[in-house]
């Protein structure tokens, strides 16, 4: 079951626009609540980043079906300037927007599977899932 949905991000709108149909598709695949609060700030906080720090992008929702397990699979894309130091914005706390910095480690926790590949000047794909337990 290849289904895959993509919200552009622009503006703030989109961001909101990018966490509501990460709760539609969760719910849809049989997430509690609480996973599904899980994955809607994950996005959140990847969609934000994206409007914050490359000025837009996407975010892709994928279901997943391997070896009979169903999840759910984002992907955080930009052509932005990238990440110069991937493992200081992994570290809690670290911050450039001022804001918590609870950003990427935080979106980290919240998955299973996260991963970051960003090329300085050219842009940064993030991918993360989640499983249904």
């Amino acid at each position: 079951m290849e289904f895959q949905s993509c919200v552009k991000i622009i503006n703030e709108w989109d961001i909101v626009a990018a966490r509501q149909l990460g709760r539609n598709v969760a719910k849809e695949l049989g997430f509690g609540t609480v996973d599904q609060a899980r994955i809607t700030t994950a996005i959140s906080e990847l969609a934000r980043n994206i409007y914050l720090y490359a000025g837009q992008g996407s975010v892709s929702i994928e279901k997943l079906n391997k070896n009979g397990k169903s999840g759910l699979k984002i992907i955080a894309e930009d052509q932005g300037p990238g990440i110069e130091d991937i493992r200081r914005v992994m570290e809690d706390g670290y911050t450039t927007s001022g804001g918590l910095g609870a950003g990427l480690p935080g979106a980290k926790r919240l998955m299973d599977d996260f991963d970051i590949e960003s090329i300085p000047g050219e842009g940064t794909t993030i991918i993360a899932t989640k499983w249904l337990r």
